[in-house]
């Protein structure tokens, strides 16, 4: 399993464009987010090498405009993709992405492709679901009870900007398949956070069992420089440009 960050605030790569907003690949099949605008996130795609043609899925975390901008981009080059959104969209936004693209609405957890799940819609007012993707890295920390649990699993839990809570959308991923969190990446919306508030963020990490964590996006350089503080060489610097080979 390969995950490449396409879009974010960070580069790590000179010839590649940051800007606020948030976009990963999973596998070259499955986007995860859109980012704010097409032409950027394209344009990073292809200078990593991967190809926009491959994408088969696009799943989408929450209604914000730099999770959602690039999505006209990627559906005017690619047609046929499906597009997994949170039920609660606005549907003048679900009717315009039905013109170019077949559209699930997720609302409770569910199967997005083999290994590959939803947490489903979580949180009030400002809605989002996380990505849970089901691999054989690293040690089971879970009861291995959940629906999609298997023996020696464990997690790799994807958030666009965590505003339900990042430790609750953690708990719901281990609810829901019974297995550890391996790593945590995307944004954790920890920028207005007082240092206090991440110090207990961090604890209920570990109590947890997260191995592994690579914050970007909104999470906050204070935040960040935290996890890292904790973490040491189990933190992983995100940006555009970031790819990780896990074991499926």
């Amino acid at each position: 399993m390969q995950i490449a960050v396409v879009y974010d605030n960070r580069s790590l790569r000179h010839e590649l464009s940051p800007a606020w907003g948030f976009s990963c690949l999973v596998d070259d099949e499955l986007l995860f987010d859109t980012g704010g605008d097409g032409p950027r996130l394209l344009s990073n795609v292809g200078q990593m090498g991967l190809e926009v043609g491959r994408i088969k899925s696009v799943v989408l975390s929450h209604a914000h405009g730099d999770h959602t901008g690039g999505l006209g981009g990627i559906l005017a080059v690619n047609k046929g993709i499906t597009v997994y959104l949170p039920r609660s969209f606005r549907n003048r936004f679900k009717e315009q992405v039905k013109a170019h693209a077949r559209v699930v609405e997720v609302h409770e957890p569910m199967e997005i492709a083999e290994g590959i799940y939803t947490t489903g819609e979580m949180g009030r007012g400002l809605v989002e679901q996380a990505l849970v993707l089901v691999t054989n890295q690293g040690p089971s920390a879970g009861s291995g009870q959940g629906p999609w649990a298997g023996s020696g699993r464990s997690l790799v839990v994807v958030t666009g900007c965590a505003q339900p809570g990042i430790v609750g959308m953690l708990h719901r991923a281990k609810q829901i398949s019974g297995n550890g969190v391996y790593l945590a990446i995307g944004g954790f919306h920890l920028s207005v956070v007082n240092r206090r508030k991440i110090e207990d963020i961090i604890a209920e990490f570990r109590r947890l069992g997260v191995q592994k964590v690579a914050p970007c996006h909104c999470t906050g350089s204070r935040a960040m420089e935290m996890f890292a503080a904790e973490y040491g060489d189990d933190f992983i610097k995100a940006g555009v440009g970031m790819v990780l080979d896990i074991e499926p």
